[in-house]
């Protein structure tokens, strides 16, 4: 183009990035309508995530007006009934009289025959719990008061009382402690049934001694075994969350968005970081009078130890020649031993079954024949369908009271 020609200006595209900008303007100014004013000014988006995350913020329980979250208000509907537990117990241990530690004493007399004095110490111990009911009845852990010659209950509010211990369920390790009031805070109880993985987990307590706690996580799953979590001489089946429990945690509550209680924390692993497990409030409920009453609660047990059993695991077993028995190759739960005078050795149970269904239903998993049995009735008898060998069998068997550190 030479020097004296003018530039032809190109209208049509100048028109283009007008309107362009133009629906822009509007388009800007239509999402501050439609967005609350509060996700605005708090929060800052790539624009491909604005919206999608601004209408799962929406469906919080948060009232209008109200700044705080429903974090907070479901604390605050719990948190006045969330108690500290401190214990002491007497250790009494035998140690050997120091006019005995010469070396002449004992190589004549041995280490058995010599004399040991007692000594006694106190151990103290701290966890949580939680008011039922107004009179003063706490559930809490089995293991926080077991053994425990003196409880002490403080609440949020300071006030310190007495804790007697009503009931203690070792196998699902949950307790009953009263103390003496009136009018006192309530914890509601939820449904445990009703969780999903996914849900909001709010842990209350005071862990390491630092009280009134709060941790937020959500259900990492449900119905894990007590196997799975490394406490296999426990009947339950735990609530897995990330919410942080320490100890001191303890037979603390696990809230729901709705401030209500959905389980007891209880565990977690010493190896892992957010993994902490809780009893279902559900197993609670269905205890809890007959702990505040004083009672035994009954747990079924038929007497066996087992292992879940694989097509595939069978298939390499059944490969050794120097093995025992054959394995079917099917899936089940393999028997490995059989307690003496136990309800399943008088029903002709032997160690290499396969069991494979209880009453008509499948049965794959030791989970699921442990949950079957702990439902059953003391006395009622089952019947089990094994594979032993290359043969079926039906069995019968009548479980009995199970007493403690006895198989399922």
């Amino acid at each position: 183009m030479s020097s004296s020609e003018k530039p032809i200006i190109p209208w049509r595209k100048i028109a283009t990035h007008v309107l362009t900008v133009i629906l822009s303007v509007a388009l800007t100014l239509t999402s501050f309508q439609v967005l609350p004013k509060g996700l605005i000014s708090n929060f800052s988006f790539s624009s491909h995530q604005s919206v999608a995350l601004a209408d799962e913020l929406n469906t919080l329980p948060i009232s209008p007006g109200n700044t705080h979250s429903f974090i907070a208000a479901a604390v605050q509907r719990v948190g006045p009934a969330v108690v500290r537990i401190e214990t002491e117990k007497t250790i009494t241990k035998r140690v050997q009289d120091p006019f005995f530690d010469d070396p002449f004493f004992r190589g004549f007399f041995g280490e058995d025959v010599l004399p040991k004095i007692p000594q006694e110490y106190h151990q103290q111990g701290q966890g949580s719990g939680f008011i039922i009911e107004s009179n003063g009845i706490i559930i809490t852990n089995a293991h926080v008061v077991s053994g425990a010659d003196k409880v002490t209950v403080t609440l949020k509010d300071g006030r310190t009382f007495k804790g007697e211990v009503r009931g203690i369920d070792e196998l699902s390790d949950l307790a009953v402690v009263k103390i003496n009031g009136e009018n006192l805070p309530v914890a509601p109880l939820g449904d445990s049934s009703q969780i999903q993985v996914g849900d909001w987990a709010i842990a209350v307590g005071n862990p390491l001694g630092l009280e009134n706690t709060v941790t937020l996580g959500i259900i990492s799953t449900i119905n894990r075994s007590s196997a799975q979590v490394g406490i296999p001489d426990k009947r339950l089946d735990f609530i897995q969350t990330d919410a942080a429990i320490n100890p001191g945690n303890s037979g603390g509550p696990l809230v729901n968005a709705q401030g209500e209680v959905i389980g007891i924390n209880t565990a977690i692993r010493a190896d892992a970081q957010g993994i902490g497990f809780a009893i279902p409030i559900d197993k609670a409920k269905s205890i809890k009078d007959q702990l505040a009453r004083g009672e035994k609660v009954s747990h079924p047990y038929i007497g066996i130890s087992m292992i879940p059993l694989t097509p595939t695991i069978a298939k390499e077993y059944n490969k050794d020649p120097n093995t025992a028995f054959f394995l079917p190759e099917i899936k089940g739960v393999l028997v490995v031993k059989v307690m003496a005078k136990s309800p399943a050795a008088a029903a002709g149970f032997r160690r290499g079954d396969v069991v494979t269904e209880i009453d008509g239903q499948t049965i794959t998993s030791p989970e699921e024949l442990q949950n079957f049995v702990e439902n059953s009735k003391i006395g009622q008898p089952l019947t089990v369908k094994v594979r032993r060998g290359g043969q079926t069998q039906l069995l019968t068997v009548s479980p009995a009271e199970m007493k403690e550190g006895k198989p399922s």
